[in-house]
């Protein structure tokens, strides 16, 4: 039941954190589109957030494979 339980926990954290980057894209796009002379700073802010949102992520993984174990 622990791997089960893991399984999912991980799989619904990964799911959440692939949205989440959609959404900073998404976001960052638009955001780019309608200023392109801030491009600079909004990717910037755009690649801290993707990789915050990813460290949640591998966050998940490292605790789903930790709690399978025991």
């Amino acid at each position: 039941m622990n791997i089960i339980g893991a399984g999912i926990a991980v799989g619904l954290a990964v799911l959440g954190a692939g949205v989440g980057i959609g959404q900073v894209g998404a976001k960052a796009a638009e955001g780019v589109s309608r200023q392109p002379e801030a491009s600079g700073k909004i990717m910037t802010l755009m690649i801290i957030a993707a990789a915050l949102v990813e460290g949640v992520a591998l966050f998940a993984l490292v605790l789903g494979f930790m709690f399978s174990q025991g």
